[in-house]
């Protein structure tokens, strides 16, 4: 569990309780931990979606400030919605972490070419999440 002084520790913590994020992730289970991890952390609006279709409309109806996707998901992937993402002027500055099982190089450099603001590699702590959207949201000079 993360701890109040943890949030407090991130100097996003503010970004993160005025923020949207959307989990994105085909198994629900994982969806479920990460939007929960998320929450922990401060974020009093958390929307879910299964796959990168389903993600793509919720964008589109606006509100989303923030994307964690699963990158190996049905009927577009979560390197597909990146890639969606940062073609569309109206989203191209939405943060996004990409979220998978895979570690290999390749993959982590396709995904940062693609524009992922950050690249989390399963299984992870709740720690990790945190730090990770915590640098995520410093770098783009949210928090």
């Amino acid at each position: 569990m993360i701890t109040d002084s943890t949030v407090a520790s991130t100097a996003a913590g503010q970004s993160i309780r005025n923020s949207t994020f959307l989990v994105v992730d085909d198994f629900s289970t994982m969806r479920r931990i990460v939007a929960t991890l998320v929450r922990e952390l401060g974020a009093e609006r958390v929307v879910e979606a299964e796959n990168g279709v389903q993600a793509w409309k919720k964008i589109e109806l606006g509100g989303i400030d923030f994307v964690i996707s699963d990158w190996n998901m049905p009927e577009m992937n979560g390197l597909e919605l990146l890639k969606k993402v940062r073609a569309e002027s109206n989203y191209r500055d939405m943060p996004f972490l990409l979220i998978t099982a895979e570690a290999r190089t390749d993959n982590i450099v396709e995904a940062v070419q693609s524009g992922a603001d950050g690249y989390v590699v399963k299984p992870f702590t709740a720690t990790v999440l945190a730090a990770k959207i915590a640098n995520v949201l410093k770098r783009r000079a949210i928090a």
